[in-house]
This record gives C-alpha cells, structure tokens and sequence, in this order.
C-alpha cells in the first residue's frame, strides 16, 4: 500500500464529514445514477468514512479504502448487502471480470498513479460492466488559473489540483456513455464509462 497516502487519510478521517457535507449534493447525482441500474455486484473504490452507503439501492456493495482510521468509521453504516475491505485500488486482490459496477468518487485525482487504478478496474468489471466516475476536473474557463495556482501546494494535501480528463489514457479502454457536468464552472464531472 501506498504508506504515506495511508497515513495522511488516517489522520484526516476526522474531518472528512465536512469535506463529505461540501461534496454531498454531487455524490447524490452519481448514487442517483447508479441505483437506475438493475441491482448488481458493486464495488466502490475509495469508500471513505461511509456515510453515502444507506443510500445505494439493492446492490451488492464492497467498499474499500486505504485508510484503516476511515475503514472503522464505515462500519456504523454497513448491513448485510456491505462488506469492508482493507485495499489499495491500484492493487485490487479480486478476481477477473467478477463486478457488474464500480463507483469511484473523488479518488482518480488522489491516486498516486490514475491509469494504474483504471486499468485494474478493467481487470474486474465483467463484459460490459459499468465504470462510474465522479471527479474534478480542471475546466477551459477561469477555474484553471486557481487550479494552477494551487498545484505548488497539492502534493501536500496529496491531490492533483489541475487534473484534466485527457491525463487519465486508460480511460480509452471504456466506452463513454454519458457525462455530466456539475458545480461552478462544470468542476465536477460524472462520467459513466462501460467495459466493451
């Protein structure tokens, strides 16, 4: 696993519900989009302290994280159709081709290596299997000057500030079959990719 990542998101579990609070209103357009698809075996990369987790429909979730601190948060919200796993999503440990969906929620720009990340994610969605993405992504309009101001500054914080959807070549292994633009300026992106 990735040390110093893990340590930095250990140590930042505690104020993850207000990140969560600022973020909630995009997260609900993707679990939106994801509980039209028939139920199905999920796995949500990146899971976070968990708190979003009631709100999937009937699907068969396992979530991960790297962070041990926020793994233990999400176990308040997890029931019978949740398990947790401890798991770097760069390294994924599941068989092939064995999940119909995976959500990834505001992880590509905090990975250390995004194509390595989306390429195992290839490695287990099956045939046809749908890749929901929900991430900033640095915009033609005025939003990239504060990207690039910031990017001195975001190794700290272990993000990507200016991050462009053209950076990420694995993604041309999927299919795009919708993407919607959300927040000031079309910030956030949801992308909703499927596996030929």
């Amino acid at each position: 696993m990735q040390h110093s990542t893990r340590t930095f998101y250990n140590s930042l579990s505690f104020l993850y519900p207000a990140i969560d609070y600022f973020l909630r209103g995009n997260k609900m357009c993707l679990i939106e989009e994801v509980n039209r698809c028939v139920p199905g075996k999920l796995l949500e990369i990146g899971v976070g302290n968990g708190s979003h987790l009631s709100l999937y429909g009937s699907h068969q979730i396992v979530g991960i994280d790297i962070s041990e601190s926020m793994l233990r948060k999400a176990q308040r919200y997890k029931h019978e159709r949740i398990e947790l796993l401890l798991m770097d999503g760069e390294n994924l440990l599941f068989p092939a081709a064995c999940f119909d969906y995976v959500v990834i929620s505001h992880v590509l720009a905090v990975t250390k290596d995004p194509d390595q990340l989306v390429n195992q994610i290839y490695q287990v969605l099956k045939p046809g299997g749908k890749l929901f993405i929900l991430n900033h992504f640095t915009p033609a309009n005025w939003l990239r000057y504060v990207d690039w101001a910031f990017q001195p500054l975001s190794a700290l914080f272990h993000f990507r500030s200016s991050f462009h959807l053209t950076d990420v070549k694995a993604l041309q292994r999927f299919s795009l079959e919708k993407q919607t633009e959300l927040g000031k300026g079309s910030y956030f992106k949801l992308l909703i990719c499927r596996k030929p």
